[in-house]
């Protein structure tokens, strides 16, 4: 007999949809089968059971511009349990003056509160080739992702093109992944000098100086370079179908590289920016037009685009105060609580998405990318019993109040959702269930890599 047995769902795999029971077994899935028995037992009847959601784009108390992101590992952890979301990944904050595994230590600190399990990507600011070795000590600590920015370099966080290089040649030799955050800064910087007072007190403006165009072309050179070290290379929150066209072009080179989008940039577009609340929108990439929405959703479809994160940086009305430029606000927006909800409403339901590719863009490819599978990512005997228990008919509007994630503004306040998490078994433990929370705090787990 199992501990627990989800019988008369509907199974959502990679593959296939099918009737069967999944039974557990301690903190694993132990079988797939009819008429399975356990000591507790969920019907599921009526719902999708769908692998847990992998959110491997997360910034849960990051330091930027002057403030912290509202959520910390406890808060954003509960609300991520809530939309199905079972591990997280988040970063290290890095500094030039300090090691990668310096920067883990802090941020193992700062996740001791989570109640899903978690990860990190090292952030790499101010690598040098002198510096190889930081890299492989942080793969010994089991982080095999490492993030990198062709922006921000007033701030210190760009990473120009020469130590780009030597650095992809030292993650390639540990077959680790380079994940890029592609905006051309010497475009960005070109633009801005020619903007008037008037334009830089314009939010709409961020959508010219951060235009599809610098993606696009730190795309191309990421690309270039990733093709000649053979480092697998991943691009975060792809917004534009000029940047997925990079992507391909890339591939076609011979790059070994993957993309993300997220849901701003296949639900949201720049005209979001000149109604009265457009300040609260404030993010990077800039939000584009409704035909990169639909080129995003194609190549979410399709494979082209691997899978979808959230890059979930949330922060209050009073955070986000505007100041009288757009490039004063702090950038990031919520949504690592309505992932799930959104992608199946706005996707699987208008033809957007199979099933089996929203469970591939939530759980299984993001998990193999960042070796986590098949631990997680799959519903497999062997793996953790990671699972969503999913109402496909509970129709429901997004109110920012009814939500979990530590904020006052939703970017989709008002929208008409249909599709909702009932359960959320993490590890084999119920952790939320028709609408509350019933986890512990500390409960998850670091995921080496």
């Amino acid at each position: 007999m199992y501990d627990l047995v989800i019988r008369g769902g509907t199974v959502v795999t990679p593959e296939a949809v099918l009737a069967a029971d999944i039974g557990i077994f301690g903190e694993k899935i132990a079988a797939l089968g009819d008429g399975l028995e356990g000591k507790s037992q969920v019907d599921a009847s009526g719902k999708l059971v769908f692998p847990g959601v992998i959110d491997p784009h997360v910034h849960f108390s990051l330091p930027v511009g002057g403030t912290v992101s509202s959520d910390d590992f406890y808060s954003g952890s509960v609300a991520a349990a809530c939309g199905g979301v079972t591990t997280v990944i988040d970063f290290t904050v890095g500094a030039p003056e300090r090691t990668m595994a310096e920067d883990l230590r802090k941020r193992f600190e700062d996740a001791r509160p989570s109640v899903v399990d978690y990860s990190f990507h090292g952030e790499v600011v101010g690598w040098r080739p002198g510096r190889r070795a930081e890299i492989a000590e942080a793969m010994a600590d089991g982080i095999k992702s490492f993030k990198f920015f062709t922006a921000y370099g007033a701030s210190g966080r760009r990473t120009d093109t020469g130590p780009l290089f030597q650095a992809f040649r030292a993650i390639a030799e540990g077959d680790g992944v380079a994940v890029i955050h592609a905006e051309d800064d010497s475009m960005i910087e070109a633009s801005a000098a020619l903007l008037s007072r008037e334009e830089w007190g314009r939010m709409g403006t961020v959508a010219e100086v951060r235009s599809d165009l610098c993606e696009a072309s730190a795309v191309n050179s990421v690309g270039w370079i990733a093709a000649r070290t053979g480092v697998r290379c991943h691009i975060v929150h792809l917004s534009s179908a000029l940047g997925l066209g990079e992507v391909e072009t890339a591939r076609r080179r011979g790059a070994v590289m993957t993309a993300e989008t997220c849901p701003q940039y296949l639900l949201l577009t720049s005209g979001v920016y000149e109604g009265p609340q457009g300040h609260l929108y404030s993010a990077t990439p800039a939000l584009r037009t409704p035909g990169d929405n639909e080129a995003l959703w194609r190549g979410l479809s399709s494979g082209a685009v691997n899978f979808a994160a959230t890059d979930h940086c949330p922060f209050t009305r009073s955070q986000k105060e505007w100041k009288g430029a757009f490039d004063r606000l702090p950038g990031g927006l919520p949504g690592v609580e309505t992932l799930l909800p959104l992608l199946y409403s706005e996707g699987v339901l208008k033809g957007r998405l199979s099933l089996c590719s929203l469970v591939r863009a939530t759980s299984e490819q993001a998990a193999k990318l960042y070796g986590l599978y098949p631990g997680k990512g799959c519903l497999l005997p062997g793996s953790d019993g990671d699972l969503v228990i999913f109402d496909p008919e509970e129709s429901w509007t997004m109110r920012v109040g009814a939500l979990r994630m530590n904020v006052d503004f939703s970017p989709y306040e008002g929208m008409e959702v249909r599709g909702k998490v009932w359960q959320t078994i993490s590890r084999g433990e119920v952790i939320y269930a028709d609408g509350r929370f019933l986890g512990r705090r500390g409960r998850g787990k670091f995921l080496p890599r």
